[in-house]
């Protein structure tokens, strides 16, 4: 890491202005070493789009429907092969009854509803499943199925995003998630998710969402194989994306975990580089209005300091978390350990529904 040069702080300034970042920029505060400068230049930012001091939260659960995949991502230690696995399964909707009771037991009625790709699910599995979901719960928001996912059923289907996207959302889909982005630059996929979808498609399905009025999250897993371009390269692209189509409700972001139980041998990175990294997001993407913390990666401390570094806000509860947790990372808050985290760093803890539509 280089010192904070003249670029590093004009960077900051033209940002702090609301002026949009070149790549070069987005670079040049990537490679500086004032961290207090970022974090206070992305505060500001955020406090402009943010005036109100309120650090937001949702309360919702994600249920892994299937730890079945056959794209074998060397990051994940939470897939299972197809075929007799032991340890594989597919949730029955007694399960997932089951597991919806207890969101509403705790006054959440958002899901996070994702999968690995399993061979023998098809189309009519997930319109079946999601129909059931709405007729038992109906008030449900549905927030399910990344773009790896919709980009499986689709070649399974053999049809285009816009017809899987389209019957699903008539099965009961409301908003998809940023999942499976890691990082969008083919060399890093490549690497570190040969078989899953490419980076265009990954843009191409939220594209297509986004033209059939469905809102979608946007999130980046780094510190792994990718290089500073790379990141920057990765947020262009959704910057790109959102000046395009303005569907993206929130960016999220996290570092890569693991306690060795991944294939992929790589150095982790700390939280420092997080905060840069989050930072840095907060000015570079200018069309994004809510940014929020990965608590689940980094711990409350962290999270608490993301509140200052450019995030508005802190996800959600997580009332049940499989994928990273497979990984090694186990951090876990309930409601009133978020508002402590939010009052912390001092800010209001309110509650919000998907489109950060304030409840209560």
């Amino acid at each position: 890491m280089t010192t904070a040069t003249s670029a590093f702080y004009e960077a900051l300034e033209k940002g702090v202005a609301g002026e949009r970042l070149s790549f070069e920029e987005g670079l040049a505060l990537l490679d500086g070493n004032d961290l207090a400068a970022l974090g206070a230049a992305a505060d500001e930012v955020r406090q402009r789009k943010h005036p109100e001091g309120f650090a937001t939260y949702c309360i919702d659960r994600n249920i892994n429907y299937t730890n079945v995949c056959d794209v074998y991502c060397t990051f994940c230690a939470f897939y299972r092969p197809p075929g007799e696995h032991p340890e594989a399964y597919v949730r029955t909707k007694d399960e997932i009854r089951a597991k919806l009771d207890g969101l509403y037991a705790a006054g959440g009625k958002q899901v996070l509803l994702q999968g690995g790709h399993h061979p023998d699910l098809r189309i009519e599995w997930y319109e079946d499943l999601f129909r059931w979901m709405k007729s038992e719960f109906p008030d449900l928001h549905l927030h399910a199925l990344s773009p790896p996912e919709i980009h499986h059923i689709s070649k399974l289907e053999d049809m285009p995003y816009e017809t899987v996207i389209g019957r699903l959302r008539a099965a009961g889909l409301d908003s998809i998630p940023g999942g499976g982005g890691e990082i969008l630059v083919d060399r890093v996929r490549h690497k570190i998710a040969r078989l899953k979808v490419d980076s265009d498609g990954w843009l191409d399905v939220m594209r297509q969402a986004h033209r059939l009025g469905l809102r979608t999250t946007a999130t980046m897993m780094f510190g792994h194989v990718e290089t500073p371009e790379e990141r920057i390269e990765h947020l262009d692209r959704l910057r790109a994306l959102q000046d395009e189509t303005c569907g993206f409700t929130a960016f999220i972001c996290w570092t890569f975990q693991n306690d060795g139980s991944a294939a992929l041998k790589t150095q982790t990175v700390g939280s420092s580089e997080y905060l840069r990294t989050l930072a840095m997001s907060r000015l570079y993407l200018d069309n994004f209005d809510n940014v929020q913390s990965s608590w689940v990666t980094q711990g409350m401390k962290v999270g608490e300091l993301s509140l200052r570094f450019g995030a508005n806000d802190m996800g959600s509860t997580m009332l049940e978390e499989n994928v990273v947790s497979a990984a090694g990372t186990v951090y876990c808050m309930n409601e009133p350990d978020l508002h402590r985290m939010a009052e912390a760093a001092g800010f209001t803890p309110r509650r919000r529904n998907f489109f950060y539509e304030l409840i209560g």
